[in-house]
């Protein structure tokens, strides 16, 4: 299983021209390894690397460009330091490259459900992280409505680990993400991170990723200082409230974070050396 201690922070490295928030900035392997450096001194505990936008309305990519922009990378990461590197990608073909070039964890936000995705997933023996996603990126975002949130949620990923399992992954190298920001309303979001206890039952690590999304500037009114601020918090009341990992783009500030939520609840002081 991916060697990790919760609460774990997953730094966020984007190797795309059309993301929401750093879209183009590390399409470059060099660009993006620095960054990747400058993550892992902030204190990530593991670097995900994307190659392919989720954003709303975004478009798929080839295959082949997908693995143009992460294989570099991962290669990178994997040679220059130490480091759990997770490919954040719902292909088939990218899983089993990035799993060749040293990736340590497929994150899937389509539940491994593309063709040949569980599979191939299967066959690289790494842990998958599964999201839960109301339709596609092109649609998602199209007026979601749910009967019970919470209840269609963990039903949606009972069905999945089934299948994951069926597979000949075991069930624990699966890892659950609510899919903040994916086919939910901005109270549907609150709802998840309020609630992220809910899944407990499950008995799997929660991964939650709210950072900088549109629900957290709609509460700050702005952009800047004030959406670090709002992912700050919306990350420490994620982990108060169950979740194993926390997805971010501002890592140290996020650390931070953390470590004194740690300490005060549990009234002893951590030095970091």
């Amino acid at each position: 299983m991916l060697a990790l201690q919760y609460p774990a922070v997953m730094g966020i490295l984007n190797v795309t021209p059309d993301s929401f928030s750093d879209g183009g900035r590390y399409l470059d392997p060099g660009a993006a390894l620095d960054h990747a450096a400058a993550m892992v001194e902030e204190g990530a505990d593991i670097i995900d690397v994307g190659g392919e936008s989720t954003r709303p309305g975004a478009e798929p990519v080839s295959p082949d460009e997908e693995m143009k922009r992460v294989i570099p990378v991962i290669e990178r990461i994997r040679a220059a330091m130490d480091i759990p590197v997770s490919i954040d990608t719902s292909t088939a073909e990218v899983m089993r490259a990035a799993a060749a070039a040293g990736a340590n964890l497929i994150n899937d936000v389509r539940a491994l459900t593309r063709k040949g995705a569980l599979q191939a997933a299967a066959s690289t023996g790494l842990p998958v992280c599964i999201m839960h996603m109301k339709g596609d990126p092109q649609t998602m975002q199209v007026r979601p409505e749910y009967g019970d949130l919470l209840g269609e949620i963990r039903a949606f990923f009972e069905e999945r680990m089934e299948c994951c399992v069926k597979a000949g992954i075991p069930r624990e190298k699966i890892i659950l993400d609510p899919g903040i920001g994916f086919g939910k309303t901005p109270e549907h979001n609150l709802t998840l991170i309020n609630r992220v206890d809910f899944f407990a039952p499950l008995g799997r690590p929660v991964l939650v990723g709210l950072s900088r999304k549109s629900t957290i500037a709609k509460i700050v009114s702005g952009t800047g200082p004030d959406l670090l601020f709002g992912s700050v918090a919306g990350a420490v009341m994620a982990v108060a409230r169950g979740a194993s990992i926390v997805r971010v783009h501002d890592v140290g500030p996020t650390v931070a974070a953390i470590r004194v939520t740690g300490a005060v609840t549990s009234e002893r002081l951590q030095q970091q050396t």
